[in-house]
Formats: structure tokens, sequence, C-alpha cells
């Protein structure tokens, strides 16, 4: 690529003159001769590109937008795209030698970080040979459906036949490991497994290969007739051990260029890696093939593969399983292996044609597109077009392709950075044709010029990624300068500012001009004295100034201020839902500064304020009752205050009392701004309730009667201390008494008359007596009560006694 030198000389001179229009202080372009390697720079910064024109004061690698600013033609910027070369590239076809992916084989070369997208092909061919190697359980609960696998071989190869015309059976089986506890290890047990001693029986196995892959429907019959039941001890079988054999065994078992299926008949689980730790085998499976005379010889010797390990292998032989299991087993094994199908054995394996044919057509028509092991660095994504109205998706799976049915795959590689050339496989799983992308980055500088030495380098260099790389013994930028031709002090002088540091410690002196070093960042330090760059400007928040750093100061962006152009002349980051800072500060260098207690990043918590409930009782009070001292100038005073009548509040903030004396009960609600509330008043206030009459009324009344009831029982007390005391005179006289008496109401005939009553009423006496008292005795049960009379007559006196409810 042939240098031109006019366009070099004038992409130089806009440089030139850009760089001098930039710095104030720029007296002469300063020389420089150690320019990046754009090689490397592309290696680094994957978007990078480059210019080829003359030798420029900034780093010639950069983004095109870059490199036009700084006055490089786009002609002349090297920018590389993504190639594509399709190195094999045959058509879709059916026939005898079918293709159903298209292309075979490209060629890819990326730049880093700049994914390419292709489309690849794939048809369905009629009549592609099918493989079926059939893995049988042989322990003793699979005794009756040996007999039916027996007989299936015709019939599996004529059903197989109607679908490609051109398929082949085999068979394998396989017990368990015959170590303990999986198989009984006494040697007749090893012998003879079995527990019915007149049943056939061959002894213990771990797996063995039967038969190779065969059209010979005949053969399969007689060699599994052969085959007799067998016997462990524990449920789970050695299944992965066989799969692992069957997969990696390609040649022994036969397997060629076709649809490859491997169907496992089981009634029972499966051993895994790890499981071999039982019987003390602690090495791991190797995945290679073992079989020494058709019997796997490492059965006793490496422990079970993984599920992962089989389902690997599998993928990679582009084999797909078929398990024909019990019921329990269906689920579970239907989650394990992808690209697998999974059919529900009778109880005597008598539906296992159907079973098998059912599950091709299921797998067949069932697209999955997969790679292989990636190298590194380097990714693939796929996107589904399935035709037959599904819609494309981000995924590379097709499901219900028929046969001539033609799906496409976009398929995206991406390469992170450069890499030697690496090549891998594309392909649906279960099918051996497969697409092999071949990669390489493109890293390498495409601007070298092939006329060396070149003119623009005074014939004393050549040019290399668009600078010039001088001959032994001459520097410069365009290799003007002879080594030894100057004095070193003076030449060392016109690289210093102000007698200070040569090149200001950033460069080196060459030739009396100073050649910058790199920056950090890969650029180039720039300016007489190499005292400026573009990457050392005012951070902020750890980030480069928002606009363009130039020597050193921010050139902000329009919009923004600041040493680092972080501020934002609008206030749009300070705004909530359109409000700046919720009315409570201001914002500042997109920050909000709060006022009035107020904290957080919007202003919107005061951890220090409280709701001013008693400050706002007179504005709740007139504004929901039309009442207390702002009742006439209400709105006036209460702006700040909306309010909402409820008929319930939840919880309330507030309790304030209104000069009625009733309860104000609400909740208060900040709003935007200082002292804004919204306030929930509840409708019904807490009054104190009225006198009641009633009460009052009762309760005189009863006070009255009580009083009176307490009056009544003084005089009945006094009145029963005075008796109390006659009655005490009476009982000392009587002691003193001799006379005598017999009748029962006149006790005694002297002046005194004694009458005795046993009743609890009072009665009323007349008697003619002479007597001057009168003692009338009561007596009550149990108190005896007593009162002496006195007669109001000194004569003769009538007492008459009237029983009152009681007797005398």
């Amino acid at each position: 690529m042939l240098l031109n030198i006019s366009l070099a000389t004038k992409c130089l001179k806009l440089q030139r003159s850009l760089l001098a229009h930039k710095h104030s202080n720029y007296q002469e372009v300063p020389f420089k001769r150690n320019f990046i390697d754009c090689k490397k720079k592309k290696k680094a910064f994957k978007k990078n590109n480059f210019t080829k024109t003359g030798e420029q004061e900034a780093a010639r690698c950069d983004t095109p937008a870059v490199l036009k600013e700084k006055g490089c033609p786009p002609t002349d910027i090297i920018n590389p795209k993504n190639d594509f070369i399709k190195i094999s590239n045959k058509p879709l076809k059916a026939g005898e030698n079918p293709v159903q992916i298209q292309p075979q084989e490209i060629q890819l070369d990326l730049r880093p970080g700049m994914p390419y997208t292709f489309q690849l092909h794939f048809k369905r061919a009629q009549g592609y040979p099918v493989d079926l190697y059939y893995l049988m359980d042989l322990s003793y609960s699979m005794k009756d459906d040996l007999e039916n696998v027996k007989n299936l071989g015709n019939d599996l190869l004529k059903e197989l036949n109607k679908i490609t015309g051109s398929a082949r059976i085999g068979f394998g089986s396989f017990v368990d490991k015959t170590l303990l506890p999986y198989t009984d290890t006494n040697e007749a047990k090893l012998k003879r497994p079995c527990s019915d001693k007149n049943e056939p029986c061959q002894p213990a196995f771990g797996f063995q290969h039967v038969l190779p892959l065969t059209k010979d429907g005949d053969k399969f019959k007689s060699m599994v007739a052969e085959q007799h039941i067998s016997g462990n001890l524990d449920p789970p079988e050695g299944s992965l051990d066989a799969i692992m054999q069957a997969a990696v065994c390609v040649n022994e078992i036969g397997w060629g260029n076709s649809t490859r299926l491997l169907v496992l008949a089981t009634d029972d689980g499966f051993h895994m890696a790890g499981d071999g730790k039982l019987a003390a085998i602690l090495e791991p499976n190797r995945e290679t093939c073992q079989l020494v005379d058709r019997k796997y010889s490492k059965s006793t010797l490496w422990d079970y593969p993984s599920v992962g390990q089989v389902a690997r292998k599998l993928e990679e032989q582009n084999i797909q399983p078929i398990f024909a299991v019990t019921k329990k087993m269906e689920t579970e094994l239907s989650k394990l292996i992808p690209k697998s199908a999974v059919g529900v054995l009778s109880e005597d394996s008598g539906n296992v044609v159907n079973l098998i044919v059912d599950a091709y057509n299921s797998l067949s028509s069932e697209v999955i597109m997969a790679h292989e092991a990636l190298p590194e660095f380097i990714s693939v994504k796929y996107t589904s077009d399935c035709k037959d109205g599904e819609k494309p998706s981000d995924r590379g799976k097709c499901d219900n392709v028929n046969i001539g049915t033609e799906v496409i795959f976009d398929v995206t590689v991406t390469v992170d950075r450069c890499i030697n050339s690496q090549s891998f496989l594309i392909g649906p799983l279960g099918f051996n044709e497969k697409l092999k992308v071949n990669v390489r980055t493109r890293c390498d500088c495409e601007c070298d010029d092939i006329n060396q030495p070149h003119p623009h380098c005074k014939e004393k260099g050549k040019v290399v990624c668009g600078s010039c790389r001088c001959d032994p013994g001459f520097l410069g930028q365009h290799c003007e300068c002879q080594v030894g031709q100057k004095d070193v002090a003076s030449l060392k002088a016109q690289c210093q500012k102000d007698n200070g540091t040569e090149c200001e410690g950033k460069g080196d002196c060459v030739c009396g001009r100073c050649q910058c070093h790199l920056t950090e960042g890969g650029n180039n330090f720039y300016g007489e004295f190499c005292e400026c760059d573009d990457e050392h400007c005012e951070k902020y928040a750890n980030k480069q100034c928002h606009g363009k750093c130039k020597c050193g100061r921010c050139e902000c962006n329009e919009g923004y201020e600041g040493a680092a152009c972080q501020c934002a002349k609008s206030d749009e980051d300070c705004k909530i839902d359109g409000i700046v800072c919720h009315e409570r500060g201001k914002c500042v260098c997109n920050q909000c500064v709060c006022q009035g207690g107020y904290k957080g990043p919007s202003c919107k918590v005061c951890p220090t304020c409280q709701r001013p409930c008693q400050e706002s009782g007179s504005c709740v009070e007139c504004l929901a009752f039309g009442t207390g001292p702002f009742e006439k100038n209400c709105l006036e005073n209460c702006k700040h205050l909306q309010h909402v009548m409820v008929e319930k509040l939840i919880k309330h903030d507030c309790r304030v009392k209104d000069k009625e004396g009733c309860w104000m009960l609400f909740t208060m609600t900040e709003q935007l701004g200082f002292d804004k509330y919204i306030v929930n008043v509840l409708k019904d206030r807490e009054c104190p309730e009225g006198p009641n009459i009633a009460a009052i009324v009762g309760g005189s009344i009863a006070a009255v009667a009580l009083i009176g009831l307490l009056i009544l029982l003084i005089i009945k007390g006094v009145l029963y201390a005075s008796d109390l005391r006659e009655w005490k005179r009476f009982e000392k006289d009587r002691k003193h008494e001799k006379t005598s008496v017999s009748s029962v109401f006149f006790i005694h005939k002297t002046p005194t008359l004694y009458i005795r009553a046993n009743c609890l009423k009072l009665f009323s006496i007349h008697a003619v007596y002479e007597a001057d008292y009168v003692f009338i005795s009561f007596y009550r049960v149990p108190t005896r009560y007593s009162r002496m009379l006195r007669p109001q007559f000194k004569t003769q006196h009538f007492l008459e006694i009237h029983e009152r409810t009681c007797w005398c």
C-alpha cells in the first residue's frame, strides 16, 4: 500500500493547524518519533482505528470520530471490518449422499468485540439412514421382557425401513458391577445369580456387547435368543456404565454416518458417579472404550460415570437416547439428558417397537442447533426462524420440523480479544453433519507501506503503520536528524521550558525536540515540551470531566459547568416528579442543598421535625367544624392546610381540644414545601356528655330517704337505749321482790302490772286493774324486747288484748 505524500503532507498540515489553534503556547510542532504500535493498540482497544498519513501529534490509533476531528481525511482512516468467506457451500439435497446443512465450512476474520452474524440452513433429508443399538437390562426382573425382545428383530427393522429405507440394529446387555454391595460375590452366586434353580441363567456381568449394528434381522434374533437372564442385589443397575461404553466404542458398535439411536430398556434406576465408593472404587470413569472380548473390562476398577459425562459423550457422538422405562422412571430420565426421548414400557415390553418408532419421529422432528466446546474468548448465540408460523426466537431450536422443511438459524459469533486462529463445529444435535467455523482476529497493522526506504522519511527510514521507522543513526519525525551532528547540551536545552525538567519528565529529548511518552491510557503527551495530555483533567466521582479533556483542562459540553464539568446547569437531576428538592432546598451542582432541617438526596426527610398538632388545632377547628378563633378569617390564616373529612381513621397522629371542650382527632400528611399538610379529620368529635337529670333526681330522693332513715334509726337507737336502762332497773327491782304469781297474764297484784306476750306485733291493751305501772314484755326471736308503760289512770284501768297476727 503506497503512501500518498501529498495526502500525508496535507493531513500533517491540518493536524498542525488544529494543534496550533488548540494550544495557545504552540510555536512549532513538537518533534516526535516513538509512536504507539498500532497492532498493540488494536489488541488493547477493540474499537480503535488508525490513520495511515504522516505522523501526528496525538496517538494515531483512535475511534473514527476522534481521528476525523484531528484532521485526518476519511479516506486515510484504516477501519477494518469483519470478513466472511464460505469455504464449502454445497446446496441442500436428499438422496444417496444427502446434504442437510449449508454451508459446510466458513472462514471468519473478526475484529475483537465486533460480532458477526451469518445464516445456517438446515433441511431434513428423506431416507437418511438410521442406526439403532438396543441396550437391555438383563437383571432378573426383566425376564418376561427378554422373551419378547428375542422376537422383535425383523419387526423392528421392518418398521424402521418404512421410515428411512436404510436401517441397522445391534444389541448389548448390562446388569451391574460384580462387587458387593451391587452383586453377591459368593463364587456360586457369581456363576448363577438367579434365584430360580431351574431357570437358564448366565453369570453376573457389568456390560457386554452382543451384536454390532447389522441389517440382518435373523442374525439379531439368533444372537439375542442365546441371551439369558442374570441378577444382582440392589435395585439400581449399571445403566450409565453401559451407555458410556456404547457411546465411546464407535468402531466396536459399528456406528455409521447416520441418525444414531440408542434404546435403553430397564425397569429400575441407575448408579451414578460416587456410588463406586461403596465398593472401594475411587478411580473416576475415564470415558474411553474398554471392551475386551466384548465385555467391559474396567467395570470393577472404574467408578460409574456421571450423568453430565454421559450427556456430553452422547452429544459428541451425535447419539440420541431413547429411554424405554417403567412409569416410575419416566419423569426422572426425561430431565437428565437433552435431545432424548422417553417411552413407557409395558410389563412384558410388548410395545417396544411402537415405542421406538414414536420416539424416533419425535426426536427427528426436533432440531436443536448447538456447538462443541468453544475456544477461549469466543461466544456464539442463535436466533431461529422455524417457518410454519413460528416466530423467530433467541434460541437454537425448532420443533415439528417435517422432512423436506428448511429452517434457518442466525448464528452470531463474537471474539472478545485477539487470539490465534481457532476452529469449532456447529450443527444440529443427533445429526452427523456439522459446520466448521474457522476464526481469525484482525489485530495486525494494515497500513504498512511497501515502498522502502520511503521519501516521507527522507530516504533514511521506512513507513510502518503510518509513521517513520528510521534507519540506525537517524532520528526525528522524518528521520531528518543524524546522531552526533549537534552538541548534546545545546540540543537538550531546546527541550527545557524555563530551564525546567527535560520535556517536563514526560518525554525524551531527541535531536533537540521532545519525543513524548505515552500516557497510562495509551495516548501521547503532546505540546512543545510534552506538557499536555488529554487524560489527566480533574475528575468527579472517579470519572473524567463531562466534556473534553484538553491539555489538563475540562472543556465542558453545553449545559455543564464546574472544574470537572460535573455540574449540570439545569436542575433536572434534582427533580422528583417534576419538583425540585421537594421545594425544601436548592439544586446546586446536581444535588439538593436542603433547608429547614430536611435531609436526604431530595430533601424528603426531616428527622428532627414533629407533627405540628397543637399549632394546627385552631386551623383544623375552623376548616373542619367552622368554629374556633379563626372562624371569621379561616382561609387567610390556614392556607398551608388542606382538610378532608373522613368517617373513620385507622390511626390518629393528633388529638386536640377545641373551644367547646371536644377532642378533635386527625392525621397530618406532609406535602411538598415547608409546613404544608393534608389533614384527614374525623367527622365525629369526642365531646363530654351533659348532666343526667334522672340520675340527679333519683340520687337526691335516695339521699333524702337515706337521711330520713338515718334519723329514724337514730331516734330508735335513743329509745332503745332508754328502754334498756328501764329494763335493767326493772330487773334489778324484780330481784328484790318476794311475791310469787300464778296467772299467765297478771303476774302480780301489786301496783305494778306485768304482762308477758310472745308475739311480734304491738298490742292494744284494755283492762280494769289498779296498778301504778304496767310492764309489757315482748319476745322476739332471738332478742327479747321489753318496755315499761305507765298507766294514764290512777283508778281502775281496763286492759284489752287484741291479737294481731300472733298469739299471746
